[in-house]
């Protein structure tokens, strides 16, 4: 990781994801969750104060290491133990299939380079019956905001770290063998909507 990526990249998602109003859509949708739990994409814990307490263990794991400090402060803080991995560079997760009572991704998907294959895995490590939770920006519905994310979306995966704003997140879960059973779509206050265009939910495995 360059110096951007690693010190200022990540404060600029705190000083942007961290507040109230996104705040509160974390704690809508890790609501249902219990039980042993995996992050995908821990960033810098900023889920950690937004688990209900039904949640008893959560394992995160994450390509990079940012803001180690402010991460340590909140694992401190979690009402759950918390363990973190690093994820290799093959990108498959560390666990025997069907381990976890829950899975999170939130402001994730846009920036992993194989979607499909990391949605595969999620399905894999979930358990029968088991809830996939994700909360995502991605493509607008509406076809004008949408050829603007295709417009954009260049500059976005420089300056966001390979974030792309223009995945149909719930088309990209959907194709991994995952049946969605609750999608809300709101759009983020107090930002461009070709970057706040949110799809809240939770899903399944096709065959549960």
């Amino acid at each position: 990781m360059g110096f951007y990526s690693k010190h200022i990249f990540p404060r600029l998602v705190e000083l942007s994801l961290g507040r109230g109003p996104v705040r509160d859509q974390r704690r809508a949708a890790l609501a249902s969750l219990h039980g042993h739990v995996l992050e995908v994409g821990f960033g810098t814990g900023l889920n950690l104060p937004c688990y209900p307490s039904q949640v008893t263990r959560l394992t995160t794991v994450d390509s990079e290491t940012m803001l180690p400090g402010r991460v340590a402060d909140r694992i401190a803080r979690s009402h759950a133990p918390v363990q973190q991995l690093r994820l290799d560079a093959g990108g498959r997760l560390p666990f025997e299939d069907e381990s976890f009572d829950g899975v999170v991704t939130t402001f994730t998907l846009c920036s992993i380079g194989e979607v499909a294959a990391a949605l595969a895995e999620i399905r894999r490590v979930l358990k029968p019956k088991a809830d996939y939770v994700f909360l995502e920006h991605g493509r607008s519905d509406d076809p004008r905001i949408a050829r603007l994310q295709d417009r954009f979306n260049p500059i976005t995966k420089l300056i966001g770290c390979g974030c792309n704003m223009n995945r149909p997140i719930d088309k990209l879960i959907a194709a991994a063998g995952l049946r969605i059973a609750k999608l809300d779509r709101v759009v983020m206050p107090d930002s461009p909507r070709i970057l706040g265009e949110l799809y809240r939910g939770v899903a399944k495995r096709s065959d549960a």
